[in-house]
């Protein structure tokens, strides 16, 4: 019961599922995309940007990678099936997303 309210929760917010169906897009051709890079993109602020990341990990969407003072985030490679079939119905919804900026490429991370 725990899983399923955590997971529900997560998707139950229109910033975080954007933020699903552009890291479902986006991570499958370039990998994990630094938070930096997700910030611009999405033109959020890093403190809301960040919550939002934190809930839909812990919901076990997301995986994380750190590197030095960078945290690096992708879709999660084994997801469970109620995740699996959430990002799905997140990805028929065809959200109009923004393009993909990799600031952190060109070594432009805020510090």
């Amino acid at each position: 019961m725990d899983d399923f309210l955590r997971i529900t929760g997560a998707i139950n917010d229109e910033s975080r599922v954007k933020i699903l169906a552009f890291l479902a897009l986006h991570s499958k051709k370039q990998g994990m995309l630094c938070v930096c890079d997700l910030q611009e993109s999405l033109e959020m602020i890093q403190s809301r940007l960040s919550r939002h990341l934190k809930i839909l990990k812990d919901a076990g969407f997301l995986e994380l990678q750190r590197q030095g003072v960078w945290a690096y985030y992708g879709i999660k490679k084994d997801l469970s099936n109620f995740c699996k079939e959430s990002l799905k119905h997140i990805e028929r919804l065809n959200l109009p997303l923004p393009e993909l900026k990799r600031i952190s490429l060109e070594n432009k991370c805020p510090k």
